[in-house]
Parts: C-alpha cells; structure tokens; sequence
C-alpha cells in the first residue's frame, strides 16, 4: 500500500510542479482532513515538504471523524509539522498560527450518507462554512478554497451539457438530494459574500465525480460500488436502467486541480474540475470494471435500495474551458488506468497488505 501512495503523491506532485512553491513555508488549514479528499491534501504537503521544500508547509489538519479517520495512510501523524485535532467546524477554531491558506473541504459528500443526515449536512455546510470564513478574517489569509460540488448545477438541460460556470442550474428544491445541493448553492452564496463585503480571497470549486485510491469501501458511490462487488463475488447492481452517464475525475488530476484553484484563481469566482472526456453509461462503467477484473462478472439492472436519494442527474459532464484558460488546468488519467490503480487499493485493503 506504501508503494501505490508512493506513486500517487510522486505523480501528484509532479503535475503541482508549476505551483508548489507558492506553498513553501506556509501554514495551510485544512477542513475535513479525514475524509477521501483530505488525506490526499495532507499526503502531498507532506510528501512536497519531503521532496521538495526547504521551509516546509505547516499543516493545520481538523476533523470531526464522524466519516473520516485520522489513521490513513496517506500521511504521518508524527510529523512535528502537522497539527492533526478533531474539530467540528459547527464550532469556531482558533490558533495562535498565522494561517496563509485555508482549504475548506469539512462536509458529508456520498448521497446514502446525506440522506442518512439530512440536516445535518445542511447545518455543516452553512454554519461550518460561516465559522471558517469568521475565522479567516483574523488570519488575513492569501487564499481560502471552499468546496462546493457539481451537484449544484442539479439535472442540466441537455444544451448546457457539457456544463459551464455561468449555468445557474436546474435543481428541485424539494427533492431528496436538495439538503446537500441546495446548501452547497447557499455555500456559494456565502462564500461569494464574504468575498465581497471582507474582501476574502475566496475561491470556488465544482468537483466532478473525483475517484481513486484513499476511497473508503463503504463510501457507497458508484465506483467503490462496483469495484468491491467484484472483488467480493457480489452482484454489481444497476439502478434507473444505467443510463445515466457521467465522466468521472482520477484523484492526482482533481487534486491538482484544486490547489490551481486556490493558489490562481480570481477571488469570488467559481472553477469546475473534473474530467471533460467522453461521457460514460452506468452500465458501460459496470463492463470497465469486468474488463479491469479480468472475469465476467454478474451485472444486473436493479430498483434503487431503501433509503437512497433518487433523483440524480440524467447527464454530468464538466466545461472545462475556464479552467484550462486561466489555471491551465488539463485532467490526463484515462479511466481505464485509474480504474486499475482503484482496483489495486481495494484488494490490498481487503487483503491486509501494505
């Protein structure tokens, strides 16, 4: 396992080449540093700070570890330059630190989960979100990243597929899926506010079906779905005829699409990353993972499980075109080898291996 986040975090760092230095002795917060996203973020200051940086990052990890953990492997918890502390942001934070970077990432992002904790993840997303942007403006920070998600654009009309920025989006309020899209729209809202009214350097990201290795089995999207039911023999379930598509971002591509965010984007502005390739069926995504296996596979359409929020976009693809012109942002890992490198991190999870 060390060797596949070895690799990981190499290639990661390789692609942030343009813009590492910028975080060179710096002090970075990051929220949500549990969760899938987070332990890349830690992983790479501290890998960067090993391989690269003379005055290294200092990190400010906090998590409430109610779905991340604090154990991964991405990162070491004996660094003297990382201050891991469970912390929920509903409550305010403070340190005597200067804080030159903020990445806010704290929120429950899988839809059995926010389904589970409807309010919850409601309150998280404001209230969270207003506590780190108070605490911001006593830190005078270079720049703050808040997470937002590609939920907000809800089902796009198909003319606006692949989807830009400037679509304001087309989402039902009432629906199971609004407590997470409605309060990421109303986290913009708030982010772009701050931003104006305090003049915090806030900048916005919309990711895009990000996947890889660092996913926990139980995340319970689609592709820790699919890929665990291989390995398990289980059946791959299908639901709604698996004709949605969608195009899904490798984790090293995101992530570096994330930093570019925070360290060139325009203050109050939003970014989709993501991956702009050719869109992909939820059933022709079943027969990748067959092919990446290496056995036919039992692969059948099924209703929606209980408790599931239905109501997820027909279609969801990415118009990169912002990013590529202002960030120079460019996604490069085929699906196919991302669902390798995938598929490898789950059986050394299941096999205990390191």
């Amino acid at each position: 396992m060390k060797k596949l986040i070895n690799r990981e975090l190499s290639e990661l760092a390789t692609k942030l080449e343009p813009v590492a230095h910028r975080l060179e002795g710096k002090t970075v917060l990051i929220t949500g540093a549990g969760g899938f996203l987070g332990n890349y973020f830690v992983g790479i200051l501290q890998y960067l700070n090993h391989t690269r940086f003379k005055k290294p990052v200092h990190i400010i990890a906090l998590d409430n570890f109610i779905t991340g953990v604090k154990d991964s492997p991405f990162f070491d918890l004996n660094d003297p330059n990382l201050e891991f502390t469970q912390h929920d942001v509903l409550d305010p934070f403070k340190t005597d630190r200067p804080v030159d970077y903020i990445m806010h990432a704290a929120g429950i992002a899988s839809p059995v989960f926010y389904a589970q904790y409807p309010l919850e993840t409601i309150i998280t997303s404001v209230d969270g979100l207003k506590n780190i942007f108070e605490f911001a403006r006593t830190k005078n920070p270079t720049g703050i990243l808040y997470f937002s998600s590609s939920e907000i654009y809800g089902d796009p009309h198909p003319g606006s597929i692949p989807t830009p920025e400037h679509y304001h989006g087309n989402v039902n309020p009432m629906g199971l899926r609004s407590c997470y899209d409605e309060s990421k729209r109303l986290g913009e809202t708030i982010a772009t506010i701050y931003e104006r009214k305090y003049h915090l350097p806030v900048t916005i990201v919309r990711p895009f079906n990000v996947y890889g290795p660092g996913m926990k089995r139980d995340d319970q999207r689609v592709l820790p779905n699919f890929l665990n039911a291989a390995i398990d023999g289980k059946t791959i379930e299908i639901h709604n005829r698996g004709e949605q598509t969608r195009t899904f971002c490798y984790a090293t591509d995101a992530v570096s699409g994330f930093f570019r965010v925070m360290l060139l984007g325009r203050p109050g502005e939003a970014y989709n990353i993501g991956n702009d390739g050719d869109e992909i069926s939820m059933f022709d995504l079943a027969k990748k993972v067959e092919e990446v296996y290496g056995k036919p596979l039992d692969i059948k359409l099924s209703d929606y499980p209980e408790g599931y929020p239905v109501g997820d976009p027909n279609r969801r693809r990415p118009d990169l075109t912002k990013a590529r012109a202002e960030l120079e942002y460019a996604p490069e890992v085929p699906l196919e080898e991302g669902l390798k490198h995938m598929f490898e991190w789950y059986q050394l999870i299941r096999k205990g291996g390191d």
